[in-house]
């Protein structure tokens, strides 16, 4: 006998914080694509981030309910390399960074791999006369996830073996990492603190993770040395009263969308901020649209709706009977908790400005529904957590 969600009030809760979440993004994302100078043509429908966040957020539910209903268990390595997900899904999306990556070096694939804003992150795939764009990064990160939790969790007190283990581990991150840094900094960055967060929880040893830090901080500042762009960013961030109509010029914009949003805000739909004048207003700074339309008011709810994922999170974490099960429940909730505050640090101006999307919130097909898959192992690491032995699914023998 298998549970379904509705059998569990925390799945339940989690479940519609997820949703309202999304809801709220659909909404936002719709109000911030107005545009005055464009007209709606229902023939290019795709080509509308408001229409494509449409069709993402029912597709993500039934993504995050379907994955509900999978074991957890099949990502764990308890039968080995070859006969779990995991493994498949982090040689995948390390082949697919490698097509990537490889576009700027020998851009064989100009179709598949465009340059877009100066680099190569997305593949394009057509399907009939839609074109899909996706992010090989989004997954990166989330089968390096996957691939920490699966193996802190068979090698249990042989991760502390420094040569046998953790410079192997370490060496998979440092590829992936390695691979998307290339193009993408800040889910580089991202990606190395999620790993170095769970390693630590999974038991390393700090003298074994603590001396290969200063060597990952040169790398990461002779990646930003090697990007004028990234090092313009970091002198703007520093001197915020200088280059407001230019580098300045966004995150300037971000905070006059807050401030101007006050206590309740304009109104939905009467923001002004983006018609023209925020970029990124449907993917990075969707947060400050809402700060505009709804005020401090609706920034506080989305702000709480994360602190409540969270929440509910650990206590799945708390409540689970085994420790891959564990260790994966807390890497999905410090992932999207990770990534929701870097976003809201950077609309806020707490932090320098970089492309990290707000989990469900932001526009992109990506990351909304690679969220909710992950979100729906979350759930049934819950249900099976708090389920009754003759309601558990098989698992796998070890």
């Amino acid at each position: 006998m298998v549970t379904t969600i509705s059998d569990n009030p925390l799945v339940d809760c989690i479940a519609v914080v997820i949703v309202l979440l999304m809801a709220l993004g659909t909404v936002f994302v719709f109000s911030a694509s107005a545009n005055i100078n464009q007209e709606l043509d229902l023939q290019r429908f795709y080509d509308f981030p408001a229409l494509r966040q449409i069709l993402f957020f029912p597709l993500a539910a039934i993504i995050m309910y379907v994955v509900s209903s999978f074991n957890y268990r099949r990502f764990s390595l308890a039968n080995g390399w070859l006969k779990n997900l995991t493994s498949y899904l982090l040689v995948f999306s390390i082949a697919l960074l490698i097509v990537v990556s490889l576009q700027r070096f020998y851009p064989v694939l100009p179709r598949l791999v465009p340059r877009i804003n100066q680099h190569y992150r997305w593949l394009k795939i057509p399907i009939g006369p839609v074109v899909v764009s996706f992010q090989p990064s989004e997954l990166a990160k989330w089968a390096i996830v996957f691939f920490l939790a699966a193996v802190c969790d068979k090698f249990r007190a042989d991760i502390k073996l420094y040569w046998k283990r953790f410079v192997p581990i370490c060496s998979v991150v440092a590829v992936a990492v390695g691979l998307i840094i290339i193009e993408d900094f800040g889910t580089a960055a991202l990606m190395a603190l999620l790993a170095f967060v769970m390693l630590i929880i999974g038991g390393v040893r700090l003298r074994h993770i603590l001396p290969p830090l200063p060597f990952a901080a040169v790398a990461f500042f002779i990646a930003l040395k090697h990007s004028p762009d990234r090092m313009q960013r970091i002198i703007a961030f520093l001197n915020p009263d200088k280059w407001v109509d230019s580098i300045n010029y966004q995150p300037n914009q971000s905070l006059i969308a807050l401030g101007s949003g006050g206590l309740w805000g304009k109104g939905l739909g009467k923001g002004v901020c983006k018609y023209g004048h925020l970029p990124q207003d449907t993917a990075d700074f969707i947060f400050a649209i809402i700060g505009e339309e709804l005020g401090f008011i609706g920034n506080a709810a989305v702000i709480g709706l994360f602190i409540a994922f969270v929440w509910l999170g650990i206590l799945v974490v708390v409540r689970c009977r085994d420790r891959f099960g564990q260790l994966l429940a807390g890497g999905i909730v410090l992932t999207i908790a990770t990534q929701a505050a870097l976003n809201i640090g950077v609309v806020t101006v707490v932090l320098p400005t970089k492309g990290i999307p707000l989990p469900f919130v932001s526009a992109g097909g990506t990351s909304m529904l690679l969220c909710s898959a992950a979100v729906g192992v979350l759930l049934n690491i819950a249900r099976q957590s708090t389920a009754k032995p003759d309601q558990l699914e098989d698992e796998p023998a070890s």
